[in-house]
């Protein structure tokens, strides 16, 4: 999920909106709330919240328009019309947070409670 100023975004479901989203967030920060969660027999046993922030920086219309014809359709994939992995990382000034959670998962603290579990190889 996506929070800017107090409101949400969702994925753009259009490439007008993906342009929307890019020029409501340009300049300024905003956050990702992500989580993850691991139940067994239907009872949470834990649960992770990272909120990473992204500061994006000042860019041109032209710049937006450039990006998302060079990004296509991969634009509306994300909450953000941005793939920080890709060409996405160019839109971005600061990033404050762990990147796997940018990404979608936050994998380092689930990898942790799968080693203290012996689910994974410690």
């Amino acid at each position: 999920m996506l929070a800017i100023e107090g409101e949400t975004l969702d994925k753009p479901k259009d490439m007008a909106e993906a342009r929307s989203h890019l020029m409501r967030m340009r300049g300024k920060t905003h956050e990702l709330l992500c989580a993850a969660v691991v139940a067994r027999e239907g009872a949470i046993i834990w649960r992770h919240i990272e909120t990473p922030r992204l500061r994006m920086r000042a860019f041109s219309d032209a710049f937006i328009d450039d990006y998302l014809a060079r990004v296509g359709d991969d634009a509306l994939k994300s909450v953000g019309a941005y793939q920080l992995e890709g060409l996405g990382a160019q839109l971005f000034d600061r990033v404050d947070g762990d990147y796997f959670s940018v990404l979608g998962l936050p994998l380092l603290p689930l990898l942790q409670f799968l080693r203290e579990h012996d689910v994974v190889a410690r």
